[in-house]
């Protein structure tokens, strides 16, 4: 569907021409429509899905038509709420740019960083405000920002909030709102915390799913590698001597490890950059203009500080570590293949790590190709992982009474049965060394 047949006005839609987009995604199309009859919503989608001008375009009309019958008037009318500071500055980015010929003003706060511009920004007057709980509350507290005048409350990402610890701070935000609002929430994930925040905060809201979180796009093409953990640095040093591989986006599980891959790989002669919750704002700013900009090639980031990081045409994503969630292989591997763009994401996969790699197939019900042939696979390295591995692990009980019940002989044919299947091994892995 094109933007025009949501009855977008016409400010707003020469905005989004601007900026190259004609056809809305899944999610725009149902929740636009939703946010322009002023009903509450409850949105469900994964990274990479559209989902920020999904309620930023609706909003921005909504306050566009207001604005033309009311005086002026400097009060904050909506709120946007974000877990990280990246994702705060990338909505933004967004309402600044699909509002540029609206006239309505946006501003976003956060922490790490002087209130001071901030503050003056406030002062200014601004009719949507993006911001983090805590630095919010901060300036609620200095008496900056009044809340009172919120006719619109958006949640973005609000299961990451939660799991972030930020719920306390956000019941004591919605606590200061005027209870007349419209409230949307968007959330990869379903938890019960998340359940119970609907219940408490949205009125009759209206669901919208798209791509449910253990679905990974089809133009993602994904592929694990198995090296023993020692070998991982050099794995990706290997990988990166590809220039093919224009940009990349590379996943620790630790700030720490982060900061020593990106060491490793400088020292290799690659140019690269960290990004985790240790680095200032400024820095972690820096970092991600450069790779925007393609001043370097490689980002590290961890995965909250990944958090709201967009970046266009982003050719491949490196899983260096294993999530231990499997739903957060997804959000990863969302960064790519956006917009119809083929994305490549592939996973290093130690010893240690051979059962998250199970249970990530498991959940997105998808065997991911093995690649073999490498030169960092040693014998030392014994990893089974195949398909009928990960179809004899949904029925564990069944499996141990098996192996119980089994003789000696049996044993032995077991171990024939094994080798014949290894041999009958050569359709699922698939020699990719042009990918490497």
């Amino acid at each position: 569907m094109f933007f025009e047949d949501l009855r977008i006005i016409d400010p707003i839609l020469k905005a989004i021409e601007n900026e190259g987009y004609t056809t809305a995604t899944p999610i725009q199309e149902k929740a636009i429509p939703v946010i322009l009859e002023g009903k509450d919503l409850q949105g469900f989608a994964q990274t990479g899905t559209g989902k920020t001008a999904a309620f930023a375009v609706p909003m921005l009309q909504l306050l566009y038509k207001k604005k033309e019958t009311e005086r002026k008037n400097i009060n904050i009318k909506a709120l946007v709420l974000a877990p990280t500071r990246e994702l705060a500055i990338q909505i933004e980015e967004s309402f600044s740019a699909y509002g540029k010929y609206t006239g309505i003003k946006n501003t976003a706060i956060f922490g790490g960083v002087s209130q001071k511009a901030q503050v003056e920004r406030l002062k200014a007057g601004i009719d949507i405000l993006v911001a983090t709980p805590g630095r919010l509350l901060d300036l609620v507290q200095q008496k900056y920002i009044n809340l009172q005048h919120i006719e619109f409350l958006v949640l973005d990402e609000a299961d990451r909030m939660l799991d972030m610890g930020l719920g306390y701070d956000v019941k004591r935000i919605i606590s200061k709102l005027p209870k007349k609002r419209q409230t949307m929430l968007f959330s990869a994930t379903m938890p019960k915390e998340i359940s119970k925040l609907i219940a408490s905060i949205l009125l009759n809201p209206v669901k919208v799913e798209v791509t449910p979180v253990s679905s990974t796009i089809d133009t993602i093409r994904q592929s694990v590698y198995l090296v023993e953990k020692r070998n991982k640095k050099h794995l990706l040093t290997h990988l990166l001597k590809d220039k093919s591989i224009e940009s990349v986006l590379v996943f620790s599980r630790t700030k720490h490890n982060a900061n020593k891959i990106t060491s490793d790989l400088i020292k290799s002669g690659i140019q690269a950059q960290a990004i985790h919750g240790n680095k200032s704002q400024n820095s972690r700013q820096l970092a991600l203009s450069n790779f925007k900009e393609k001043k370097i090639r490689v980002l590290v980031a961890t995965d909250i500080a990944a958090r709201g990081i967009d970046v266009e045409k982003l050719s491949h994503v490196i899983n260096f570590d294993l999530p231990e969630v499997p739903e957060t292989y997804v959000h990863r591997i969302g960064r790519t293949g956006r917009a119809g763009e083929e994305g490549m994401a592939i996973s290093f996969c130690d010893e240690e790590e051979k059962d998250l790699l199970k249970h990530i197939e498991k959940t997105i019900s998808k065997s991911i190709t093995v690649i073999k042939e490498h030169p960092y696979t040693g014998s030392s390295l014994e990893l089974s992982i195949t398909s009928s591995d990960i179809s004899k692990n949904k029925d564990a009980g069944k499996s141990r009474n098996a192996r119980k019940s089994n003789t000696n002989r049996k044993d032995n044919t077991n171990r024939k049965d094994n080798t014949n299947a290894k041999d009958s091994r050569s359709n699922y892995f698939r020699k990719s060394k042009s990918k490497a």
